[in-house]
C-alpha cells in the first residue's frame, strides 16, 4: 500500500501548481479568445481605419499623429496599471493602438513617399523582431500567459504591429494592385479562413494560427471600412469617413458594455482547474 504521507506530500504539491495556474490566470491581462473577440476586433480595425482618414483629414497630419499618440499612451497606461483584464480597458487601448497604428503606416507612405510595397516588407519585419524578443525573452508566444508587465509589452508591441502591417498589406492590394477594396476583403476573408481550417481540421498550432487570423483581420477590416466610405467612383457605398467611424463606434461600444457585465470574455477561474 502506498504510504499516505507520500499521498498527501502529491496533493498538497498539486494543490500548489492548480493555485499558481488559477492566479496566473486570474491575473491575465488579455481577453478569452470568443466569437466576440474576433467581433470586436474586425469592428476596431475598420473603426481604427476610418477614423485615422477623418482625423488626417480635418485636422493638420501632425496634429492628428500628435492626438492619437497622446490617446494611445494614455490608454496604454490605464491598460498596464490594472491588476487584471478590465474589458473597457483593453479595448480602449486596441481602438487608440487601431488609430494610431493606420497613422504610423500612412505617414510613411503619404508623408515620406514610401510605396506599400516597401512600407508592408518593413512593418513584417519589424513584427518578426517582436514576436523573436518576445519567444527568447519569455518562450513563449501565447496570450493566455500574459500576466506580467513584460509579456504585456511584447504583447502589445506585437499588436501595434499587427495593426501597421495590415494597413500597408490591405493599401497594397487595394491601391497598388489595384483590385479594389471590396475586392481585397474578399481576398482578406479567404485568407483568415486558412489559419481557421487548418486549426480545426490540420492540427497546426494554435499559437501560430491565433497570429496568422490575428494580422488577417487587419487588411479585412480596415479594406471594408475604406469600401463604406469612398465614393463611388473608387467603387465604395461613398458614406463617408466620419459616418462610417460613427457606424462601427456604436457596436463596439454596446459589445464592450456587454462583456463588461456578462465578462463572457473571461474565462472563470474554476474553468482553469481540472475536475476532481
Amino acid at each position: 500500500m502506498e504510504n499516505p504521507i507520500d499521498i498527501s506530500t502529491r496533493a498538497r504539491s498539486r494543490a500548489g501548481e492548480l493555485a499558481v495556474r488559477s492566479r496566473r490566470q486570474t491575473l491575465t491581462k488579455v481577453p478569452e479568445i470568443t466569437a466576440y473577440f474576433w467581433i470586436l476586433k474586425l469592428l476596431t480595425t475598420g473603426m481604427g481605419e476610418a477614423t485615422s482618414d477623418y482625423l488626417d483629414h480635418w485636422l493638420l497630419p501632425v496634429v492628428a499623429v500628435l492626438l492619437a499618440g497622446i490617446g494611445l499612451a494614455v490608454a496604454l497606461l490605464l491598460q498596464f496599471s490594472a491588476p487584471r483584464y478590465v474589458a473597457w480597458r483593453y479595448w480602449l487601448a486596441v481602438v487608440m493602438v487601431a488609430i494610431f497604428g493606420t497613422m504610423a503606416a500612412d505617414g510613411l507612405h503619404y508623408q515620406l513617399g514610401l510605396p506599400y510595397l516597401v512600407t508592408a516588407p518593413f512593418y513584417a519585419v519589424a513584427l518578426a523582431a517582436i514576436f523573436v524578443g518576445w519567444r527568447v525573452s519569455e518562450g513563449t508566444l501565447s496570450i493566455h500567459s500574459v500576466y506580467t508587465a513584460r509579456r504585456e509589452a511584447f504583447y502589445w508591441a506585437a499588436v501595434l504591429a499587427t495593426f501597421a502591417l495590415g494597413t500597408a498589406v490591405g493599401d497594397l492590394t487595394a491601391l497598388t494592385f489595384g483590385i479594389g477594396f471590396l475586392a481585397s476583403a474578399g481576398l482578406f476573408a479567404v485568407l483568415i479562413a486558412v489559419p481557421a481550417v487548418a486549426y480545426r481540421w490540420l492540427a497546426w498550432n494554435a499559437i501560430l494560427t491565433f497570429w496568422l487570423a490575428y494580422i488577417l483581420t487587419r487588411p479585412l477590416g480596415a479594406s471594408v471600412a475604406d469600401w463604406m466610405a469612398v465614393p463611388h467612383i473608387l467603387g465604395g457605398l461613398d458614406l463617408g469617413r466620419g459616418s462610417v467611424s460613427v457606424i462601427m463606434t456604436i457596436p463596439i461600444f454596446a459589445l464592450v458594455a456587454y462583456m463588461s457585465v456578462t465578462r463572457k470574455d473571461v474565462r472563470r477561474e474554476q474553468d482553469a482547474l481540472p475536475s476532481h
